[in-house]
């Protein structure tokens, strides 16, 4: 395992990673959020970011998705550089962003909800073909498909959030807290679609105050301080680290 540090050097050749992250700084006013944090995600891998809430990993996603246009660094995805794209530029790249809080659309239906995912495809096949996978993937969201988003569960809301990204067919999913607010049951479910979800051959990034989770389901993860990378590792390295066992998982 690695300690402080940029979190990178694990021998993967530049072809297999399709995010590369590299001295990034991010600052809200004049408040430093991020200070100087290296992070990779390789083609095909799970990786998860934890942290105590204030961390700054809403930040360090919102930075790579270029939601934060103050920071400094490099970012590349799939060796597309980012830091000089503006954010509505980003998707069409192949990077899709769950936020956290879901922002669905509650007086649209889900389906019209999910094909704001796909508002670049001109082929009406084409968005039916994503859409008919996104219910294979979650069939409560094919039962309810033409009720308002809002009058959803926080779960299904979830669902329709992690479905919509996918209707861009992104190369990297990227969510920040999915779990948060809901329960167990519905956090177990999730927890296995994304598994699935990666195994389809998407890579994910994802954040999560959820220790236990975050760590179940990636290979990967990095542990987020103050705006650095203080320990990085395997998925069950960091599940036996004496340090985040104490920290996060209360054992």
């Amino acid at each position: 395992m690695s300690g402080a540090g940029n979190g990178t050097g694990n021998g993967a050749g530049a072809a297999d990673v399709i995010l590369d992250v590299r001295d990034v700084r991010a600052a809200y006013d004049k408040t430093d959020v991020l200070t100087g944090v290296s992070l990779e995600v390789r083609r095909g891998e799970f990786v998860c970011v934890i942290g105590a809430n204030t961390a700054g990993k809403t930040t360090l996603l919102k930075t790579i998705s270029r939601l934060i246009p103050r920071s400094s660094g490099t970012i590349t995805l799939d060796g597309a550089d980012l830091m000089g794209r503006r954010a509505h530029e980003v998707p069409a790249l192949g990077l899709a962003h769950v936020p956290e809080g879901r922002h669905v659309f509650p007086d649209m239906t889900v389906v019209e909800n999910l094909k704001l995912g796909a508002y670049t495809v001109g082929d009406p096949g084409v968005v039916e073909g994503r859409l008919r996978r996104v219910f294979d993937l979650f069939p409560r969201l094919a039962e309810r498909q033409r009720q308002h988003a809002g009058t959803l569960s926080g779960g299904e809301q979830q669902m329709v959030a992690v479905g919509r990204a996918l209707m861009l067919e992104p190369k990297l999913l990227v969510l920040d807290e999915p779990s948060h607010g809901l329960a167990p049951i519905v956090v177990e479910e999730l927890h296995n679609r994304l598994v699935e979800i990666n195994r389809s051959g998407v890579s994910v990034l994802l954040v999560e105050q959820n220790v236990q989770m975050a760590l179940s389901v990636a290979q990967r993860g990095y542990v987020l301080q103050s705006g650095q990378f203080v320990l990085s590792g395997s998925a069950e390295a960091l599940m036996k680290d004496d340090k985040v066992r104490e920290a996060y998982l209360g054992i």
